[in-house]
């Protein structure tokens, strides 16, 4: 019988830096790997991973919160953790036998693979996106058939917002989410600089991108930085 493993980057405990649950405690995993090569992505791109199976990456997450002490959820984050769907097929029922919350972290971009593991999943944190943001192409028909998919667990979509961000981005991004649902949390998340000659997000295109958003009837749009960063936390 094959042997199902995964590649891991990195497991630590930490503060959740984005989104909704801004300040929770979590262990994070990092998988290798990313569908995509986004041009403010601030992975480290030179970390040889190591190969866990479902039980010994249970294991070492079982001893991290021995030694830092309990944590609101268990975070999968990347590269892109819905790469390994197989992996994730044997090991998240071993985190729900423990009462521990699955966080994903996701680009957003394969529905088709989140559909297979949506029931083992507690808390979707997805990505939109933008052209104009990350140099790729767009994802607009994949974002909408993952939030369909999504919705049916505590969801909340963060968009990365850079100075080139358009208006008319951020009106698609807001018609997509509204049309699967006004209360999904939308969240405007501005570029933290991670290169020399990077720009600060001027914040009057933050205003205007709220704006936006309120106009397009999304009861829950806001703006949330990277706050982990801010706390130069991991």
């Amino acid at each position: 019988m094959r042997k199902i493993e995964a590649g891991i980057t990195d497991i630590f405990s930490s503060v959740q830096g984005e989104g909704i649950f801004v300040g929770a405690k979590q262990i994070f995993v990092r998988f290798e790997k990313c569908n995509m090569a986004c041009s403010f992505c601030d992975e480290q791109k030179n970390v040889k991973p190591r190969m866990y199976t479902p039980a010994a990456l249970m294991a070492a997450i079982g001893s991290l919160e021995g030694t830092k002490g309990f944590c609101h959820s268990v975070s999968l984050t990347g590269g892109e953790p819905l790469l390994h769907v197989e992996f994730l097929n044997a090991f998240l029922p071993l985190l729900h036998k423990k009462g521990m919350k699955v966080y994903l972290e996701t680009n957003g971009t394969l529905p088709e693979a989140l559909a297979k593991v949506i029931k083992q999943v507690d808390i979707v944190s997805m990505d939109f996106k933008l052209p104009s943001s990350t140099g790729c192409r767009a994802y607009w028909n994949e974002h909408y058939k993952f939030l369909k998919i999504a919705c049916r667990k505590n969801v909340f979509v963060k968009v990365v917002v850079t100075p080139t961000t358009t208006d008319a981005e951020i009106k698609k991004a807001s018609d997509l989410v509204r049309k699967v649902g006004k209360n999904i949390p939308f969240i405007l998340q501005p570029v933290t600089p991670v290169k020399r000659g990077d720009k600060v997000m001027p914040s009057e295109k933050l205003l205007k991108f709220l704006e936006i958003g309120l106009k397009n009837d999304l009861a829950h749009i806001r703006v949330i930085p990277q706050v982990h960063k801010m706390l130069n936390l991991k």
